[in-house]
């Protein structure tokens, strides 16, 4: 496209307007369309052309005849007329003002010294500028821990709950705090920032993963994979890393998944102090991507170099808060889990059943994803009745949690179940999942 018709930004007075932003938010093309033509002065045939739709498909939306869902047909809306990506729920775009580790879109607002004048670029939501006007002062190392505690808690909450609530407040936080990182600051305050927007784009890549957003989960995985590397926390870098290696295995990409894995453990050898738990945790993720090509002798040396590592912890090692989930129980259930997925049913079931049994009960998600795993290798074997009592217990901590991937889990495992669809133990599951897990919108239970 010739420089003449790349798309403008729209005005700031529209992109603040508080009927545009809860447009955008629930994504409600009709209302935004009307703004962007009477505030904007954009008119339909135009918003067609920036935005790859037909002018017969934009006056329907404007009418309210038709919805737009599809992600492919909202990032083109994002692109075309210029909205910034966190207002659709998007990650950021790429003609978004570029910056090296940044998801926010512009220069933190300056406090005016005169009368206040209307931004001649977009600002963020109204929370992030009165946020940044609100701390103009000096930080302090009270202040990060208080950051890091409160990704702790997010966390917690995202295991209990899953993410899709936490999502807005951890993106927002995001956003601020990287707004401070373009302050000048002591270098010690500067590297924790660092280190804190790092855990918080993880933490959204995370929520992404699990909601099954694999597009959105990638690029916040990639920015927290730069934040860590302008500190050169090599150990964090291979936490990423691992988390991008586990969303492969997932996408049936194996090829992938070993190829950043491999990354990962590079980079934790390579760092000063990498504990014997990271390496652990490494390790497992290792196994998960062999076990996904299939390779068994490859699986068992990697759970081999997992548990040799876990053996070598000590009460007084310097773990990073990031990997102290990764507890016995959590070893133990990832080797059934490498097992199972290598079809070892039977060495698999029996680990993964002691794992349940020693696991947090308020891990609401793990609870439902091991059970989940725990009835697949019961079926692998045969054992009908067991795998959908199994199966039905899961549903219940599925039910409390919201993670598309643990309930498509559990679609997937009423899939695998066809050849006995008429049996009793089958009904009565199938029953207690239209019940507990309805279909979202637009999706059929198999």
């Amino acid at each position: 496209m010739p420089d003449a018709e790349q798309p403008q930004e729209l005005p700031g007075r529209l992109l603040t307007d508080p009927e545009m932003i809860d447009a955008c938010r629930v994504r409600d093309f009709s209302k935004v369309f009307r703004l962007v033509k009477t505030k904007a002065g954009i008119y339909p045939s135009t918003i067609a052309r920036r935005c790859d739709l037909t002018p017969s498909r934009v006056g329907e939306v404007i009418a309210g005849q038709r919805k737009l869902q599809h992600m492919d047909v909202i990032e083109r809306i994002a692109d075309g007329l210029r909205i910034p990506g966190h207002m659709l729920g998007l990650a950021r775009r790429s003609w978004e003002t570029p910056q090296v580790l940044a998801v926010v879109e512009r220069e933190t607002p300056q406090v005016p010294r005169t009368e206040p004048q209307e931004s001649a670029s977009p600002p963020g939501p109204d929370v992030d500028g009165i946020l940044a006007l609100a701390t103009r002062t000096s930080l302090s190392a009270a202040t990060l821990e208080a950051f890091r505690s409160s990704i702790e808690d997010y966390w917690r909450r995202d295991d209990q709950h899953g993410g899709e609530a936490l999502r807005p407040a951890i993106v927002g936080q995001l956003r601020y705090v990287v707004g401070l990182l373009k302050e000048n600051r002591p270098p010690s305050i500067q590297k924790g920032l660092y280190g804190i927007a790092a855990e918080l784009a993880r933490l959204t890549g995370w929520t992404y993963f699990d909601a099954r957003q694999d597009n959105q989960a990638r690029a916040y995985f990639t920015q927290a994979l730069q934040l860590a590397k302008g500190i050169d926390d090599r150990q964090f870098m291979a936490n990423v890393l691992a988390c991008m290696s586990l969303q492969a295995t997932y996408q049936d990409k194996p090829a992938d998944s070993l190829a950043l894995v491999t990354a990962a453990q590079d980079q934790a050898r390579s760092a000063a102090g990498t504990t014997p738990r990271v390496l652990s945790m490494l390790s497992m993720r290792e196994a998960f991507a062999h076990a996904a090509i299939g390779n068994q002798a490859a699986t068992h040396r990697a759970i081999g170099e997992a548990h040799r590592h876990f053996e070598q912890i000590k009460s007084s090692d310097p773990d990073p808060s990031w990997v102290t989930y990764f507890d016995e129980p959590k070893l133990i259930v990832d080797t059934g889990i490498a097992h199972g997925r290598l079809g070892e049913a039977k060495t698999a079931e029996p680990l993964i059943a002691d794992a349940l049994r020693r696991e947090d009960r308020t891990n609401q998600r793990g609870r439902a994803f091991h059970s989940f795993w725990l009835a697949r290798t019961q079926l692998d074997q045969g054992k009908l009745d067991q795998a959908c009592h199994t199966a039905t217990q899961a549903l219940e901590p599925a039910s409390a949690v919201a993670s598309e991937r643990v309930s498509g889990h559990l679609r997937e495992f009423y899939g695998q179940l066809a050849p006995h669809r008429q049996e009793p133990v089958a009904l009565a599951f199938e029953a207690r999942l239209r019940e507990l897990l309805p279909p979202v919108s637009g999706q059929l239970h198999p």
